[in-house]
């Protein structure tokens, strides 16, 4: 039930989140001048337009909901399927989901506590709020997900556009001064540029999430592919025009001392409607959480029907026709990692590991070009691309790790690798006693969701 229109929004939307309005200062720190620091935020735009194609294709050829699972697992067989979602379900899904509604909860609270930082308390609560709401929205339809999800991308396009208007207007009357010599004092080599990357392409992620709901898209052959082509363009469009007007009333200096910069923009620059910015971010916010659950929702129910997971998590309610059980879990895994105190460090790895697994996607598509002639390809893009994406995927995956190595990372890998275990005693084994434990718990959850496996509701 999901058109053109509706695919665009839901890949614009769930990239535009907090990203762009709150730590564009990021990239700036590792380059450290406005030149390189816009350079980068459209190469950025370049990667995940040329990373997208190649899912494009990928979805296209196996149009199965899931996003990478089916891909790894057409390419590669079951195991580097099913690490990819241990990954994910655990990991990276559930803590990009509880970030973003982090950041939607202190915007929110914080007109409420002028002069000072909200507690802890309240941003958590009402973090957790709003994960509980999201979930249940998709949970009761497909169509009201959507259609919320049209109205929030409508909503943050709103503030884009003031925040872009508002910087031409600048421009036009002179206020260029910061872009004088804009390469001067710039920090350039091979570590600085692939932190800067890490940093811009974390406010771009989330180009690939179109593919995890490809069953669910009307003419996938049509839409998927202009969805991609129109969507990801266009934020990257966006992108560069908020970080040049956010130049015009900030020197690197001061955006980098900004702790949300686009606030700092409207107090600027729209007083005394500056008001207007942290709501619009509220609903920016809360509208990539949308996307962000409407697609992983699918991810955990593709690995439910491919008994990865408990088999209850593929049933879809009768009464809704929504992976409700899916959704259900994938929430209260996001609000289990807003209790701890700080979730900092479990950025650093989630933009490690989810390069790890869109690298090895992108491989397989090369991979498949070689060993799966038969399928037919509606969309067959150059070859260089996937190898291009590949290559800096490695880059991406090896440079932290050379230019900046944390035990975060090496945590990320056991992690990683600890799915093997699990994979060995419950999916390849299926051991008796996992069953029966397994089993009651999938009748009373049936019984209590109302929710049957997929092919009762075909029948």
């Amino acid at each position: 039930k999901v058109g053109l229109i509706s695919g665009i929004c839901m890949i614009v939307g769930t990239i535009i989140g907090s990203g762009i309005f709150v730590s564009p200062k990021s990239v700036l720190a590792n380059v450290e001048a406005v030149g390189p620091c816009l350079t980068i935020w459209a190469a950025c735009g370049v990667l995940a337009t040329l990373g997208a194609l190649c899912f494009a294709e990928l979805g296209t050829m196996i149009t199965k909901s899931g996003g990478e699972y089916p891909y790894l697992m057409e390419a590669f067989g079951p195991i580097p399927a099913f690490l990819f979602s241990w990954t994910s379900l655990l990991v990276t899904k559930p803590s990009s989901f509880a970030i973003i509604c982090l950041s939607f909860a202190e915007y929110a609270s914080a007109p409420f506590y002028p002069g000072c930082d909200p507690p802890q308390v309240v941003i958590k609560c009402l973090a957790a709020a709003a994960i509980v709401v999201i979930t249940i929205v998709n949970s009761l339809s497909v169509k009201l997900g959507s259609y919320l999800q049209n109205f929030l991308t409508a909503a943050k396009m709103i503030i884009v556009a003031i925040i872009i208007v508002s910087g031409i207007v600048l421009l036009a009357q002179g206020k260029t001064e910061n872009f004088k010599d804009s390469f001067k004092d710039s920090k350039i080599s091979v570590s600085s540029i692939s932190l800067a990357f890490y940093n811009g392409l974390w406010a771009y992620d989330g180009w690939n999430q179109l593919n995890y709901i490809t069953e669910e898209l009307k003419n996938p052959y049509r839409n998927l592919p202009l969805s991609i082509i129109i969507g990801i363009p266009l934020v990257a469009i966006c992108y560069v025009l908020i970080n040049i007007s956010y130049f015009t009333v900030m020197t690197s200096t001061e955006l980098l001392q900004s702790q949300a910069v686009a606030v700092t923009f409207g107090d600027r620059v729209l007083y005394p409607a500056s008001w207007i910015v942290p709501l619009f971010v509220v609903f920016s916010t809360i509208g990539s959480a949308n996307g962000t659950c409407f697609t992983a929702g699918r991810l955990v129910y593709v690995a439910g029907r491919e008994g990865h997971m408990l088999k209850v998590l593929s049933y879809i309610s009768v009464k809704r026709l929504t992976p409700a059980p899916a959704l259900i879990f994938y929430g209260t895994i996001a609000i289990i990692y807003i209790i701890p105190g700080d979730i900092d460090t479990l950025i650093n790895y989630f933009s490690f590991a989810v390069w790890i697994f869109y690298g090895l996607t992108v491989f397989a598509l090369i991979v498949m070009r070689f060993t799966r002639k038969e399928l037919r390809r509606p969309i067959k893009i150059p070859i260089i691309i996937p190898v291009i994406v590949t290559l800096v995927s490695i880059l991406l995956v090896l440079a932290p790790i050379i230019s900046a190595p944390e035990l975060a990372y090496l945590y990320c890998i056991l992690f990683i690798l600890s799915g093997l275990i699990v994979y060995v005693l419950f999916v390849h084994s299926k051991f008796n006693w996992a069953q029966k434990i397994s089993k009651p718990i999938t009748m009373h959850l049936q019984m209590l969701l109302e929710v049957v496996p997929e092919e009762e509701v075909i029948e």
